[in-house]
């Protein structure tokens, strides 16, 4: 509505207008309720008159053939719709039954195909019975409906449009009246066409629909035939509707099916067959125009979309339904691929979307799955993320930041590989559209934050376990992962730009800072050093400075790493998979060495990544005084931890700084340029290999050390999972045995 509009518009669109809406929208549904009912009394009236296969052509006065035999009551329920002169109704029967197809308005030169997509708009619809059907009264606006309101009142139609498209949304279930009006009519044009026809009465046609309800492996194997080699529609009709029986076999939806479905065999082939031949038909008859950035087309506005819009809405449900229900992994998989193909023809219907991108992250996200499946899961959100526009992008990125966040909550050795997993996998799709990574990030780092904030502000005593979880810190190392995947030079270079997603890089780091200092007690140290290695992974890839070293510093300074530890028998404690201590580990000497080798490890390799800058003595200074003069506490004879295993580990890591700062003296003093020249400064030593340092080889080596050790471990675990299910087994086996003899 324009600005200089009168002020009784203005005051009727403040007060009156929604009202008036709602009266028109439900003044359309009931209109639309009574066409059809008034439809579906006459086709009723008509079909009990017929004594014979053959209805005789009867001509009636002109204006008696429609309200002869009609009172008031039926007159105003039809919705005032004027008769229109009603051609010859001609027909055959084919096996007994009528067969029906769309009556042709243009010319006889169209070609099959177009036949095939008339019948294909009675599919949905056909199955319903009458009854269901007039007694279901939350119809939505058809189609029709809304091109009349676009013509008789257009203004309204734009405003509508404007600032309720919503209401434009024609229901799934007016389309499908509308469908079956239309394949009513058509059973009348059918007769006629088939006497046009000689030898198809003699000739079977693999594309006839079958008179039997129940399948067989002849039927599915002719369906195939004909979709695979002639790319029938109409066989793509039965097996969608067969499908849809499959996919509900064991539940009641409501609604009744064409078919019925009584062998396991049956039902493999049917979904096979379903799963990979639709996408093809689809393929031929819509082609998909993909450019060179990935986008796809496809012309929503054709005839034969809007025609095989119900079929596709029906599929993509089934579909989706049957994904729920399946547990086998290789059955899981080929439903996965063929919504990969099915996804560009998706798209226009919302809300289907939005519950296939549900199922899907949720599979994804389901550690239960085989790693084969949950990436097959992966690439079909990846390409909806690629050829989706801006709104689903963002719900796609939310639904997967969601199921990350809730398959998270518990971390153990058998589940950190799936966690993995979706953090790296998922942090590739936050690069495909950086504005709307951007957007959604920034969303889910604030509420990081908002946690954050209320547990500091608190006053509760466990206000803490807010921020303290495997949630929390699987949140903090997952946008770690797409900073640095996103935000690092080599790929700025690439685009030629500074990533859109560089901005979040200072919350997240002062989020996860304030994290890992909300509890300084050594029962959670090992969530600070989770949280420190999500900030070496951004240093790492950004090039950006963090100080890690005073975090790092405040553990060793703690009263558990500077007093006597007491000795225990208990196995070296396992920070990957634990964020908290037991109490039982508290004050250990297994304790205190493992916190111990955690420092001289992040240490080590927070000061490699600057091991070959120009001002790496400077950076390195501070922290070896600190060191030494905890060296120096921690040995004397009254007070001191006595543990010279962390005191050998520390001793060795100042060893290690001090070497590399005097190779960097050596360097530098060679240098003809003043610290105020920055150009000089970035191309110190630009292109040297860190490992050829004093610090870089000892870091090297360090690494080395502890793949191996861990590959010793994973295979010692293996070994122990194994032993025990062969004892399971055999005690399975003996209760087995022990049984049998005492029954007889």
């Amino acid at each position: 509505m324009a600005k200089n509009s009168k002020k009784s518009t203005r005051k009727f669109e403040k007060n009156q207008l929604k009202d008036v809406i709602e009266r028109r929208k439900a003044g359309a549904k009931i209109k639309q309720r009574q066409q059809v009912k008034a439809k579906r009394r006459l086709r009723n009236a008509e079909s009990s008159t017929d004594d014979t296969s053959e209805r005789p052509n009867v001509s009636l006065p002109k204006n008696q053939d429609f309200f002869e035999n009609m009172n008031v009551d039926d007159f105003f329920q039809g919705g005032f719709d004027i008769p229109k002169k009603s051609e010859k109704p001609t027909g055959i029967k084919v096996n007994g039954k009528s067969s029906t197809k769309r009556k042709r308005l243009g010319s006889d030169s169209e070609d099959n195909n177009s036949d095939e997509l008339s019948s294909v708009e009675t599919i949905l619809s056909s199955n319903n019975s009458e009854d269901e059907s007039e007694a279901e009264d939350d119809f939505g606006m058809s189609k029709q409906v809304m091109d009349g309101l676009s013509e008789k009142d257009p203004e309204f139609y734009k405003f509508l449009k404007e600032n309720d498209p919503e209401a434009l949304d024609y229901d799934e279930n007016a389309n499908f009246s509308e469908i079956e009006e239309v394949s009513a009519s058509d059973e009348e044009q059918s007769k006629k066409k088939r006497k046009k026809s000689t030898n198809s009465k003699d000739e079977e046609d693999p594309n006839e629909e079958t008179d039997s309800s129940v399948i067989n492996t002849a039927i599915v194997k002719k369906w195939t035939k004909a979709m695979t080699e002639k790319f029938s529609l109409r066989a793509m009709r039965q097996v969608v509707l067969a499908f849809r029986t499959a996919a509900y076999v064991n539940e009641d939806d409501g609604n009744k099916h064409k078919y019925s479905i009584l062998s396991s065999e049956v039902y493999h082939e049917l979904v096979v067959t379903a799963l990979n031949n639709i996408p093809l038909v689809l393929q031929h008859h819509l082609p998909i125009k993909e450019s060179s950035s990935g986008k796809v087309r496809i012309s929503t506005d054709s005839k034969k979309f809007k025609t095989l819009t119900p079929l596709l809405k029906s599929h993509s449900t089934s579909i989706n339904h049957l994904l729920v229900t399946l547990s086998d992994p290789a059955t899981v998989k080929m439903t996965l691929s063929s919504i990969t193909q099915l996804i560009p023809y998706v798209i226009p219907f919302k809300k289907i979307l939005k519950s296939i991108v549900q199922t899907v992250v949720d599979i994804w996200s389901d550690i239960s799955y085989t790693e084969a499946t949950r990436i097959t899961a992966f690439l079909a959100l990846r390409r909806l993320v690629v050829i989706g526009d801006p709104g689903i992008r963002e719900v796609v990125l939310k639904t997967i930041y969601q199921g990350l966040v809730k398959s998270s909550r518990s971390t153990t050795i058998h589940t950190i590989q799936g966690i993995n997993l979706m953090k790296n996998s998922a942090a590739e799709l936050w690069g495909i559209d950086a504005s709307v990574g951007y957007t959604t990030g920034f969303t889910f780092i604030r509420q990081l934050a908002i946690h954050l904030r209320n547990s500091i502000t608190n006053n509760q005593k466990e206000s803490y376990k807010t921020v303290y979880n495997w949630q929390y810190i699987h949140s903090l190392d997952f946008w770690s992962c797409v900073l640095s995947e996103h935000s690092c030079p080599l790929k700025e270079a690439e685009t030629g730009k500074e990533s859109e997603l560089r901005p979040l890089i200072y919350p997240t780091v002062q989020i996860t800072l304030g994290a890992l200092r909300l509890i300084p007690l050594a029962t959670y140290f090992p969530l600070r050093f989770h949280l420190i290695r999500s900030l070496l992974r951004i240093s790492r890839a950004t090039g950006i400075y963090i100080p890690l070293a005073s975090p790092l510093l405040e553990v060793l300074n703690s009263s558990a790493m500077k007093k006597a530890p007491k000795s225990s028998t208990l196995k070296p404690f396992d920070f990957a998979f634990n964020y908290r201590a037991q109490k039982t580990y508290l004050h250990t000497r297994v304790y205190q060495d493992n916190v111990g080798e955690q420092i001289v490890e992040l240490l080590s390799e927070f000061f490699v990544l600057w091991s070959t800058s120009i001002a790496f003595p400077e950076l390195a200074l501070p922290v070896v005084i600190m060191l030494k003069r905890w060296v120096k506490d921690v040995s004397k004879k009254n007070n001191g931890n006595k543990n010279p295993k962390v005191v050998n580990l520390i001793m060795l890591l100042v060893q290690k700084l001090d070497a590399n700062a005097k190779w960097i003296e050596m360097k530098r003093a060679q240098v003809d340029f003043a610290p105020n020249k920055r150009e000089g400064v970035d191309e110190f030593l630009k292109g040297f290999d860190w490992e050829k340092s004093a610090l870089g080889a000892f870091v090297a080596g360090q690494r080395k050390q502890r793949e191996e050790n861990s590959r010793l471990l994973e295979e010692g675990r293996r070994q122990e999972e194994v032993k025990e299910k062969t004892e399971n087994l055999q005690k399975k086996g003996n209760d087995a045995e022990w049984s049998d003899e005492y029954s007889n």
